[in-house]
């Protein structure tokens, strides 16, 4: 089992108290060329600013490849899963998708992105059904400027 689910649960008066709060911050995650690579395979783009390191060093201002902004989102899976806390009696966690993204700056090859999670809403939407609202910051490691901001819904059923 994945170290990361062994956290010891909440209960939902305490999930229900961290709204409004910094959850926590995900370790240091690297978005290299081998994983920007992969990524290209997987979803079949294969735009030069992603996988060809010579050309996008000649023929854009970014110096290098630049991991894909869906990539560096997708992350937020694991980076949540080191952070957010399990609520007691959870049966299952459901991606509920996005009210806002933004992609506000390129992440280079090599460089290493991690989340910053705040709970911004705990609401029972029905006994067996907690609608969950996460703003996430992906940082990028020496940069000023986040990869993203994304406020993220989740959806928690309950046994």
């Amino acid at each position: 089992m994945n170290e990361v689910w062994k956290k010891p649960p909440v209960s939902l008066q305490a999930y229900q108290g961290m709204v409004g709060k910094e959850i926590g911050v995900s370790s240091w995650h690297l978005l290299d060329q081998g994983r920007i690579d992969t990524y290209a395979d997987v979803i079949e783009d294969h735009q030069f600013i992603h996988v060809d390191p010579e050309r996008a060093k000649a023929e854009t201002a970014f110096g290098t490849t630049i991991a894909h902004g869906f990539l560096t989102m997708s992350l937020m899976s694991i980076m949540s899963y080191e952070v957010m806390p399990v609520v007691e009696g959870t049966a299952m966690g459901v991606n509920y998708g996005f009210d806002k993204l933004r992609f506000l700056s390129p992440v280079r090859s090599g460089k290493r992105v991690r989340g910053r999670f705040v709970l911004a809403e705990a609401t029972l939407r029905k006994p067996k059904e907690l609608l969950s609202r996460t703003n996430v910051t992906v940082e990028i490691e020496g940069e000023e400027k986040p990869a993203l901001v994304a406020d993220w819904l989740g959806l928690i059923y309950f046994n």
